[in-house]
């Protein structure tokens, strides 16, 4: 079991070859990706058949590989744009579970609106 905490964010970064290890994934989350690896947050990638998974993430003490291999059936991850896409842990959990999220019916709830630069100027000026 994988648990996230809610500050971490997930990056899907697509189909690569999984033979990659730790240092071959750090250079693709750095290269491809334009993210620190060592950032806490969680990067996942697929083989290009989808039926196997790596996440890479770092934690206070090293580098973690999380990896998973389904026997039958694929996983279906949305196609990222800009070569990563942002998931939120739900969506990851759904899609870890063979669920199809993006058909999924969404109650309305209250969201938070994400402050911009210049409010947070304001604030602290």
């Amino acid at each position: 079991m994988l648990s996230i905490p809610p500050t971490t964010q997930l990056w899907y970064g697509g189909a690569v070859d999984l033979r990659l290890g730790f240092d071959g994934l750090y250079r693709h989350v750095q290269s491809t990706l334009q993210a620190d690896p060592l950032s806490g947050h969680l990067f996942i990638f697929t083989n290009r058949s989808a039926n196997r998974l790596k996440a890479l993430y770092w934690t206070r003490h090293g580098l973690c590989l999380w990896c998973q291999r389904l026997e039958r059936g694929r996983y279906h991850f949305p196609t990222p744009t800009d070569r990563k896409l942002e998931l939120t842990a739900t969506e990851f959990a759904m899609i870890l579970d063979g669920i199809d999220y993006s058909s999924a019916k969404r109650f309305t709830r209250y969201c938070r609106p994400k402050a911009s630069e210049s409010d947070l100027r304001t604030r602290t000026s």
